[in-house]
């Protein structure tokens, strides 16, 4: 199976937002059987090209003109294909080992805006106060309108303990708001966690990593160590993470799965694209790592009744955990209805230091669900706070071009059952319409908030019943 992921190439199952991208494993392109050119359509290509080489207005280099073709090419796909220049390359292999330099938001572009999708824990943008459905008009003295995403992150990145200004529109903001931001080096801790009491475990997991896996056993194994008497729950929290590298989903869910549990498979147009991922080593472990660091969890991890909490910033590798621990019934879900990504992106390294990264499969929950635009739909729905501004966050079905969903039909049909939303007689609290704003965001050196409505509904629910985990339909 490693072998098929190195032919494969680099998996990058994050949501394209240009701020964080993942990356893993040294990519080989495989060569396939090739289709005879579009003579005509090449012709008519060269005569653009020398066109605009004659009559434009100004001069344009050749490798320029060429690189935006490329890119063109690519974005005109699917929202998720892209040309990645030697600097964005560079950028997301950087991302991918947890440190980078910038504001520390994920975003995406809407009617021609940059839109704020989340901003990452402990990162400038979080501590100021922008928030997910944030659409920003300016970057200091430059209208967004009209800048291609990647300008638009390039421009948010810099040194750090420089300054820029971000004009922000908000939903139910008479006029624009306006921050002043210092960029930092952002250095992600991909996995938090803590005993909130005793019998009750949270871990937070904010992107899949390189390192995640490991990450999350050794939280495992010092919260565990750390409680007096048997674990009571356990609470996974996937809020907010944009996802990340497909091992690092294999290994979460292989935490709390039992070995050789299917995770996720994955189907495409050549033989390397179709995958069955189970939760075994050679599936999450990375070239590099030899040691098993799943296999001395603590027994009780395997079934000790668990939450997974998520809501509309889940996105990809968090939906491939959400949908394996919903189909094997070893956890409810309890939330907001996920992004609803489910293709995989292969970025292939091209000879002059750059790449594409390319869309070349779908992937399936282990039931045969496709959550491709629809989402993970949790067992327990519980009220996010948005009312009206719901609309504002962003979600895999605003995105123009993005993939159908192939299962959407049979799963109607029931070829491929879908998990029914609020199965259980579980009736959550109110949400307190008054909350002190500074509350809802953790305090420098805290997990988690001194109000977290989703998190206290999550331990509710794992008090008043045992959630035993069942074998999978």
């Amino acid at each position: 199976m490693r072998g098929k992921l190195r032919q494969l190439g680099i998996l990058a199952l994050g949501v394209s937002m240009g701020v964080l991208v993942a990356v893993e494993l040294p990519a080989i392109a495989q060569p396939d059987k090739v289709a005879p050119l579009p003579i005509a359509e090449l012709r008519a290509f060269t005569e653009v090209f020398g066109k605009i080489k004659s009559d434009y207005v100004e001069p344009v280099d050749d490798k320029k003109l060429i690189s935006q073709a490329i890119a063109g090419m690519l974005a005109g796909l699917d929202p998720h294909s892209s040309y990645l220049d030697k600097e964005a390359f560079r950028e997301m292999q950087v991302g991918t080992r947890g440190e980078f330099g910038g504001l520390g938001i994920e975003v995406g572009m809407e009617d021609g805006l940059v839109k704020v999708v989340s901003p990452i824990d402990d990162s400038p943008a979080s501590r100021a106060g922008i928030k997910a459905g944030d659409l920003i008009v300016k970057l200091d003295d430059s209208f967004v309108r009209g800048m291609s995403l990647n300008d638009a992150v390039k421009q948010m990145r810099g040194k750090p303990d420089t300054p820029i200004t971000l004009t922000i529109a908000r939903k139910g903001e008479t006029k624009p708001l306006v921050f002043t931001l210092t960029r930092a080096v952002i250095k992600i801790q991909s996995v938090k966690s803590t005993l909130l009491e005793p019998g009750y475990a949270y871990f937070r997991v904010t992107q899949f990593q390189g390192p995640t896996g490991e990450a999350l056993a050794d939280a495992i194994q010092t919260v565990f160590k750390q409680n007096q008497g048997p674990m009571k729950g356990v609470v996974l929290d996937l809020r907010n993470d944009p996802g990340g590298l497909l091992s690092g989903a294999v290994a979460v869910s292989a935490a709390f799965l039992p070995k050789n549990d299917l995770v996720v498979y994955t189907d495409g147009r050549t033989e390397d694209a179709k995958m069955r991922l189970t939760a075994s080593p050679e599936n999450y472990l990375n070239n590099n790592r030899t040691r098993d660091y799943l296999s001395a969890l603590p027994a009780a991890v395997k079934d000790v009744p668990m939450v997974v909490l998520v809501n509309s910033g889940s996105a990809s590798a968090s939906e491939i955990v959400a949908g394996a621990l919903q189909d094997h019934h070893r956890a409810v879900i309890m939330g907001t209805q996920t992004f609803g990504k489910a293709s995989v992106q292969t970025v292939l390294p091209l000879g002059d230091g750059t790449a594409i990264k390319l869309t070349t499969a779908r992937y399936y929950t282990p039931n045969g669900r496709s959550i491709q635009v629809t989402g993970i739909v949790p067992d327990i729905a519980l009220d996010d706070g948005s009312g009206g501004d719901a609309a504002l966050k962003m979600r895999e079905a605003d995105l123009s071009k993005h993939l159908i969903n192939d299962r959407q039909d049979q799963s109607a049909a029931g070829d491929a059952p879908a998990v029914a939303g609020n199965t259980f007689s579980f009736k959550p609290a109110a949400r307190p319409k008054d909350i002190d704003e500074k509350n809802l965001r953790p305090e420098p050196g805290a997990v988690v908030a001194k109000s977290d409505y989703e998190l206290a509904q999550a331990i509710a629910f794992l008090k008043s019943r045992d959630v035993t985990r069942t074998s999978a339909n």
